[in-house]
């Protein structure tokens, strides 16, 4: 059973400035209804304004809830910010935070969206507004749900924002691993970043993986990881460097979810990056991935 976050407000119209398209988030949807698959749909609340006030600088988050982002931020996040994008992220916000409750109860669930790693203290940037992670991370820890948190960032880009946000924290671990010469230029530091060259291959990426993930986790010994699922290191993808075939990135991810469930861990995604010409061939990747995470899931979960 794959239990998926998804709200209809993660569509938003196209802006009339900027390159991204929103068109993934409801074809994503459409791969998983037509996948044959055993799937629960939940949907979000908006999260809360003081949550994300309690990582994000409260002028920004003002400035995103009436919809009156400077330009020079919007230049920096790749879209104006319209009354539906303000709609939009507070849903997919809270979609990370929803899947991470979820997550507890079933051992892993999945948002539809999110995984912006890019967002900082006081702007966006890289078609993010706001972190879900940083946010989702800092939430857990307030409420009493978890101690220490492991983000485990796999998109291709390195995950700049989150490590910013997360910076000096004992108790969340952020590990990225992503092509060295893409974006961000100016890479921020992560507890654990791992540069990849330009083009490696399935083989090359899971002996990277394989070497520092279970060393991460039993050096830092998380009870929670959140997990960014970019689909984006795949060899066709518009905006990557890397070259992971379909079977790699499943690989990458059973990976990812056996080793959090070997230990008793839950876990929960958030979408993350994937970029192409044609949005169904990027979504089928997307929704490809949480099935396969869903299944390594209910594999963990069955008695030896």
């Amino acid at each position: 059973m794959l239990h998926v976050v998804h709200h209809a407000d993660y569509m938003a119209p196209r802006p009339e400035r900027g390159s991204f398209r929103f068109d993934k988030y409801y074809l994503v949807m459409e791969e998983l209804r037509a996948s044959g698959a055993a799937i629960t749909e939940h949907a979000p609340e908006p999260m809360p304004r003081q949550w994300l006030e309690a990582v994000h600088c409260p002028d920004y988050v003002d400035q995103v809830f009436r919809a009156e982002v400077p330009r020079e931020k919007e230049r920096r996040i790749g879209f104006p910010v319209t009354p539906a994008i303000t709609a939009r992220v507070r849903h997919t916000n809270g979609g990370t935070w929803l899947a991470a409750k979820l997550a507890m109860q079933h051992g892993y669930a999945a948002n539809s969206a999110a995984g912006s790693h890019h967002a900082l203290h006081d702007t966006g940037a890289g078609y993010c507004v706001f972190n879900d992670l940083a946010v989702t991370a800092n939430r857990l820890i307030a409420e009493g749900d978890a101690r220490r948190i492991l983000i485990v960032d796999l998109d291709v880009h390195q995950g700049d924002g989150t490590a910013s946000l997360t910076a000096g924290r004992a108790d969340i671990f952020t590990l990225s691993l992503h092509a060295e010469k893409n974006f961000p230029v100016r890479k921020a530091r992560s507890s654990r970043d791992v540069g990849l060259p330009d083009g490696v291959d399935d083989d090359g990426y899971m002996a990277a993986l394989t070497r520092h993930l279970p060393e991460v986790m039993a050096e830092f010994a998380p009870d929670f990881v959140l997990y960014q699922a970019g689909v984006d290191p795949h060899f066709e993808d518009k905006l990557g460097r890397l070259a992971l075939t379909d079977a790699g990135l499943a690989l990458r991810d059973r990976y990812v979810v056996s080793q959090a469930r070997q230990r008793g861990l839950v876990i929960a995604s958030a979408l993350g990056g994937g970029y192409g010409d044609d949005p169904r061939i990027v979504a089928a990747r997307h929704a490809r991935s949480m099935l396969a995470m869903a299944d390594e899931n209910a594999r963990a979960s069955l008695p030896d």
